[in-house]
């Protein structure tokens, strides 16, 4: 199963791509989408769209998964994310792609064990469990976290459908 993880944001998004086989985890890329801020909002969310779209055509993931960002105090702000975080969830969705959703405490307990993790011992568990994962900026080590996350969570989830099947077979 090839998972990628976004951490959406319209100045950086992060990525990152990767393959789970049972427990087992395999680093396949990250990076970040960048947009310029002195452009306006329909172009970068445009390049936003594009860069994904051409990373989505490259790695060809069976699933996507994306935190929820939280609410800004600066309402301007708060919707912008909110635009990008838009565009995030619709480009693997317009490539048929299911698109999973997870909370940052809920990312930061699949990774490190606690959801007020900082974002430091977060890089520092990606980077463990996937050796390989370059991590040039926060974003994609984030992104990469949010793919970990889906893999254990689709893997519980599973465990407990084989379980039931065996459970309606007796």
């Amino acid at each position: 199963m090839r998972i990628l993880g976004l951490d959406p944001g319209l100045q950086h998004t992060g990525w990152g791509v990767l393959e789970s086989a049972g427990s087992r985890l395999r680093h396949l890329a990250d990076g970040v989408v960048s947009t310029e801020a002195d452009l306006p909002l329909s172009t970068r969310l445009t390049q936003l769209h594009r860069a994904l779209a051409t990373l989505l055509e490259a790695w060809r993931p069976d699933e996507a998964a994306v935190e929820h960002t939280y609410v800004n105090k600066n309402p301007a702000a708060a919707l912008k994310l909110g635009q990008a975080r838009g565009v995030v969830m619709l480009a693997p969705a317009l490539f048929g792609i299911e698109v999973a959703e997870y909370q940052a405490m809920e990312v930061k307990r699949a990774v490190v064990g606690n959801g007020h993790a900082e974002k430091v011992q977060v890089a520092a568990m990606v980077r463990h469990l996937l050796p390989g994962a370059r991590l040039l900026r926060a974003d994609a080590a984030d992104a990469l976290a949010v793919a970990i996350c889906h893999a254990n969570h689709r893997s519980t989830r599973m465990g407990w459908a084989a379980a039931r099947q065996r459970a309606a077979a007796r």
